[in-house]
């Protein structure tokens, strides 16, 4: 329930905010802002998934392809009590992984090429634990809805440059003003959005992979990797989603700390090693 209060405050907000733009250039301007933003919304819940998906240059794979990556999987499904999801590989060197969908029954795990070649498959069980843990937990929409708004007020704070450039509605001065505000908040914006959606759930989502599989040795043995391979092997992904991956993927790029979601990767490592997790 929470989850699901939080997506319908983001998309409410999404709209209202492309409306709030719209009203710079009159009422007319609401009008296009109203049509922008249902587009924005129902694009952020339907498609959400598919977008993190073709961001990640991601293919499904097969059984046929890579059977103990589905047979993993299945028996954590199981476990969590959820239908067993798409899976993907992403060619990125960068060890990692995220989960995306609006649902348990539309969910898909993705995991880097980086990821399979560096650790073995008791740390990638870990991992792939952790990922089923935010499907089971609904935590797949509020996120990828939230990349999707923070990529919507992207786009918006890029269109009111735009603007400003080229001064709509004859170069009004309280145009280029409106503008040049959303050009410097909306960043900020994105940012406290993915802040505030992110940190707990981690902690949870660990606490519940090391409970599936009665131990949190194999996911901080994978977190301690994956974190020291980030701030050295870089991936190209857009800040709005890095909330999405079990790791920052951005942990060697300036822009990280703007766009920080996850906790710090000692108390993670330090919670799962203890028996927090037993009672978390």
């Amino acid at each position: 329930m929470a989850n699901n209060v939080k997506t319908a405050a983001l998309l409410a907000g999404l709209g209202a905010l492309c409306m709030v733009i719209g009203s710079i250039w009159g009422p007319k301007g609401v009008v296009v802002g109203l049509l922008i933003g249902l587009v924005f919304t129902g694009g952020s819940y339907w498609f959400s998934d598919k977008l993190a998906i073709r961001s990640a240059r991601a293919t499904q794979v097969s059984v046929e392809q890579m059977p103990q990556y589905h047979s993993i999987v299945e028996g954590l499904a199981q476990r969590a009590g959820i239908p067993k999801p798409k899976l993907y590989v992403s060619p990125s060197p960068q060890p990692n992984a995220f989960a995306t969908g609006r649902n348990p029954q539309n969910a898909a795990v993705c995991v880097t090429e980086g990821l399979l070649n560096s650790l073995c498959w008791e740390e990638i069980q870990g991992v792939l634990a952790h990922e089923l843990a935010h499907v089971r937990n609904r935590d797949i929409l509020t996120g990828s809805v939230a990349a999707a708004v923070a990529m919507g007020i992207t786009f918006i704070a890029s269109m009111a440059r735009f603007a400003a450039i080229f001064g709509g509605r004859g170069g009004d001065r309280n145009n280029g003003l409106g503008a040049l505000f959303m050009m410097i908040l909306a960043p900020i914006a994105a940012a406290l959005i993915q802040m505030a959606i992110s940190r707990s759930r981690e902690y949870e989502a660990d606490a519940a992979a090391a409970r599936m599989l009665g131990t949190g040795e194999p996911l901080a043995a994978a977190l301690e990797k994956l974190d020291a391979s980030a701030s050295r092997i870089p991936m190209d992904v857009n800040p709005a989603e890095a909330s999405a991956y079990i790791v920052n993927p951005l942990r060697g790029r300036s822009v990280s700390k703007l766009f920080s979601t996850h906790p710090p990767m000692e108390e993670r490592v330090a919670r799962l090693r203890s028996n927090a997790w037993v009672q978390g």
